[in-house]
């Protein structure tokens, strides 16, 4: 006999609604978040990645920059992945088997770098792998949560989605201080080892995934679909009211990034330990969702022309103070190495994060009703397309200056430029939208950006890209 005990009743109504954000917590969402918590906690082995590239392979800045920007390439052809998931099932199957195969294909990444790679080649085929595996195990999460999220009335419009931010915020966060303590303690390989284990929970949890095979007519019938899709796709981005923003912060996303450099700096110069790293990445991730806060809080009511203009003038003057560290003048005022790092880290992660949020907004925006999903894999190519730009700029600059992972010379030189570089797109303002991003939206694109917000949110998380101020 079942008893029903009405506090035990409460406690589950108070969990579903303060931790799941008013979603029946089953199974599939249970292996949704699963996923989208593997894609924060994958972060655990970001910086082992950069010091195998520096110290195993004993690469240089440019070529750490130029495979770097070349892992990126998964990340670009994203849409490819979900129409493929969507046209070409397996065994009958759209979702559970490339859910599975990306588990895999990230495991053999893994203990490929763990084991078999000792050339700069087959580290960026490694890399690149595990770039494809979170790609792919992401276009398939993020049509479980379209399809989950067409049936949330509109109050409870974007709550899957948060919450699925959220998941993957707390996987980044948890791992962003360990994965350079880690490395006080243990070998890269051996980070590289545990780090392979998490892409095996995506392809555990892919079986809880509820999901009816593909009938024949499900796949004649989505052959119309597809192209009906991409009927809307191509009359949505010949719009100038679309491409002209997107053009803006591509060419704000793509100019040069001193990252690569920095980090040789930052261990071979100033000696950084990889336990400091560590918390500095604790620090940054932490001074992210600060800039959020800010955002949401005080901000999002600008006209997009006024913050993108404030906020990329305010962030290449904060990110001059970068200067005072590699020519070291901070110690000159008494500030130790460390101190101002942190610091300066806090500052232009809280004021990149700012000026990087508008492109969230404004990417919400841009999806008009129908095409939402597509268009928003579609400018997340861009924009990831703008990022690989940008590393491959960085690797050209460091080239041209003699830039080596022991000649820091000319690195005050670089930071100067790449700092300067972001004012470039200033001229071209004039493309972005000129009105309140609150007050010309219809009801019918407001909840289609409520709803991809948060996963343009989750998939910054996933990328970190580099906000040409944050080193």
């Amino acid at each position: 006999m079942l008893i029903d005990y009405p506090g035990l009743s409460k406690v589950k109504d108070s969990v579903k609604k303060q931790i799941f954000f008013g979603n029946e917590p089953n199974a599939e969402l249970i292996a949704i978040l699963s996923v989208y918590f593997v894609q924060g906690i994958l972060g655990l082995a970001r910086l082992a990645v950069s010091f195998f590239l520096k110290d195993e392979l004993s690469l240089s800045p440019v070529q750490v920059s130029a495979i770097l920007g070349i892992v990126v390439l998964p990340w670009i052809i994203k849409p490819v992945f979900g129409f493929m998931s969507d046209g070409l099932p397996i065994f009958g199957y759209r979702r559970r088997p490339y859910l599975v195969l990306s588990g895999i294909l990230g495991a053999i990444s893994w203990v490929s770098l763990a084991t078999i790679v000792h050339s700069s080649w087959a580290a960026t085929i490694a890399i690149a792998l595990g770039s494809l595996s979170v790609a792919v195990s992401d276009v398939i999460v993020d049509s479980l949560v379209v399809e989950r999220a067409r049936r949330e009335s509109q109050a409870d419009a974007g709550s899957l989605q948060s919450l699925c931010w959220g998941t993957s915020a707390v996987g980044g966060l948890m791992t962003a201080y360990f994965s350079g303590l880690l490395l006080e303690h243990f070998t890269t390989r051996t980070v590289f080892w545990i780090t392979a284990a998490f892409p095996l929970i995506v392809s555990a949890v892919a079986w809880l995934i509820t999901e009816s095979p593909v009938s024949k007519d499900e796949k004649d019938d989505n052959s119309p679909n597809i192209k009906h899709q991409l009927q809307q796709l191509r009359q949505a981005i010949t719009q100038k009211s679309i491409w002209l923003p997107t053009a803006f912060v591509f060419i704000w996303q793509a100019t040069p990034t001193a990252e690569s450099a920095f980090f040789f700096f930052s261990t071979n110069e100033l000696h950084f330990e990889p336990e400091f790293l560590g918390r500095v990445r604790l620090v940054t991730s932490l001074a992210s969702l600060i800039g959020v806060w800010i955002f949401q809080r005080f901000l999002k009511s600008v006209p997009f022309r006024v913050i993108f203009g404030w906020s990329t003038v305010l962030s290449t003057v904060l990110g001059m103070t970068m200067l005072l560290l590699v020519t070291h003048t901070n110690r000159a005022l008494g500030i130790d190495d460390h101190w101002f790092s942190l610091g300066d880290s806090l500052i232009l992660t809280v004021a990149g994060q700012i000026a990087y949020m508008p492109v969230l907004v404004l990417s919400a925006r841009l999806c008009p009703p129908g095409v939402e999903a597509t268009l928003f894999a579609l400018l997340m190519s861009v924009f990831n397309l703008a990022g690989m730009v940008s590393f491959e700029l960085g690797a050209i600059m460091m080239k041209w200056l003699g830039i080596t992972e022991n000649n820091f010379e000319l690195l005050w030189l670089l930071v100067l430029i790449t700092n300067l570089s972001t004012l470039l797109p200033l001229p071209f303002l004039n493309w972005l939208p000129a009105d309140n991003p609150e007050t010309e939206t219809s009801a019918s694109s407001n909840h289609a950006g409520q709803n991809l917000l948060p996963n343009l949110m989750s998939e910054f998380m996933l990328r970190e890209p580099e906000s040409k101020v944050v080193d």
